[in-house]
């Protein structure tokens, strides 16, 4: 940092990296998805396609279907 404004010798130093820190996906959730699905939305139970609104601070993967024992996923 010869100058001291933080930028360096050319090419190196902050702000001259491409930029590819964030994986394949560019950061976001898995499957290229949101991170987290929002307080809105459903349970769904993938064996038997029973449906129930989601409760917020509970994720629908830790439910399980009342109807077959399932675990139910986000839809």
């Amino acid at each position: 940092m010869p100058r001291g404004d933080g930028t360096g010798p050319s090419g190196m130093g902050a702000g001259t990296g491409l930029g590819r820190g964030q994986g394949q996906t560019g950061g976001r959730g898995r499957m290229g998805g949101a991170v987290a699905g929002g307080p809105s939305g459903n349970c769904v139970c993938p064996k038997c396609g029973y449906v129930e609104a989601h409760q917020r601070g509970l994720p629908c993967t830790q439910r399980k279907c009342p109807k077959c024992g399932a675990i139910m996923t986000r839809s």
